[in-house]
């Protein structure tokens, strides 16, 4: 891509874009009945494919008054019922997701030419399923996921505070890799419900 910028006029000029060709004739003929089976389908082949991240989605919600917000999330389960991604229940997506339980995911797979856009009703998964993926995470994750106060600022050595504070909560050492950490109330799953 050729950008150009403009220092009279202090802007980004895109001059040209890679052009895309494809042989995948998109029709009602050529994908399979079921969109979450489609969907299926084409995210085996970004990852036979090489896609870099192909579970990574931007999660798109809005306020009641309809003012939008996007962010990338990271898809962790697709089953019957939609996509699921997990949170801290707290954070500003997740209020969102609680005033206007609608969303908007969308999968951009650049090396094989490819996004998917899902729009649907949200629902919050049961604490029981929330815990079940908790406890399958990095030990890392889980105390970040208690020391982090998502969608807030934070002072720079605030965090670095909170990890210890969390460390020595759960008897935490140096070296270890496998901790009885509980999941936290605060934090769980949603599921984007394809409409």
């Amino acid at each position: 891509m050729d950008a150009v910028i403009s220092s009279t006029l202090n802007k980004i000029r895109v001059l040209a874009h890679r052009q895309y060709h494809s042989t995948d004739i998109l029709s009602p003929s050529t994908v399979l009945p079921s969109p979450i089976d489609q969907f299926r389908t084409w995210f085996n082949d970004a990852v036979d494919h090489g896609v870099q991240e192909p579970e990574a989605m931007s999660l798109s919600t809005a306020t009641p008054n309809g003012i939008p917000s996007a962010r990338i999330v990271l898809l962790k389960q697709v089953d019957a019922l939609g996509f699921v991604f997990y949170t801290n229940y707290t954070s500003r997506k997740s209020s969102e997701l609680l005033a206007n339980p609608h969303a908007a995911l969308v999968f951009y797979w650049r090396e094989i030419h490819r996004s998917v856009r899902i729009v649907g009703s949200v629902e919050k998964l049961s604490p029981q399923e929330g815990n079940e993926y908790f406890q399958s995470r990095p030990l890392g994750s889980k105390l970040g996921a208690w020391a982090s106060k998502q969608s807030t600022v934070i002072d720079e050595h605030a965090l670095q505070h909170r990890l210890e504070k969390v460390h020595n909560k759960f008897g935490i050492t140096e070296g270890d890799k496998h901790s009885n950490v509980p999941t936290p109330d605060f934090w769980g799953g949603w599921r984007v419900i394809p409409e």
